[in-house]
């Protein structure tokens, strides 16, 4: 599983114009799921969201975590980030799990999310999507799990 996070102050996603997912302070996750991932790495992945310190304290350095300043978090599902780019000038898909079986994670890491804080909002599974941020800092990390 990967996870592309992006510190922001806002964050929204849309469907058709209708906002299906909106937070304000905290993380914007695109969310990459491959062939191997099980509902472990999705619960492993939702303790590193909300520990991972990527937020000022009064120092302004990285010390706090998405729980510490009680942020929001929206999770949206993004198969692309698990593509094969390697070689070529064309992705490849193949490192990116079959769509039933990212559905199935993505959902696992979506409830674990919501049963561990109170802030979680998630775009729509095979939806195309509108995603909107102002990108915090800019603050971007890439995590595996």
């Amino acid at each position: 599983m990967l996870a592309l996070l992006q510190r922001v102050t806002q964050a929204r996603v849309s469907v058709a114009e209708e906002v299906v997912g909106q937070i304000g302070s905290g993380l914007l996750v695109l969310v990459g799921v491959q062939p191997d991932d099980r509902p472990a790495q999705a619960q492993r992945m939702v303790d590193r969201l909300l520990g991972y310190r990527m937020f000022d304290d009064a120092d302004g350095r990285m010390n706090l975590s998405l729980t510490d300043i009680g942020g929001g978090l929206l999770l949206v599902p993004q198969f692309t980030l698990a593509a094969d780019t390697d070689s070529g000038r064309r992705p490849s898909f193949t490192s990116a799990a079959e769509p039933a079986h990212a559905r199935a994670i993505f959902e696992c890491l979506v409830q674990a999310a919501r049963n561990s804080h109170s802030a979680v909002a998630g775009g729509r599974f095979g939806a195309t999507m509108q995603v909107s941020l102002t990108n915090d800092g800019p603050v971007t990390f890439l995590l595996r799990a």
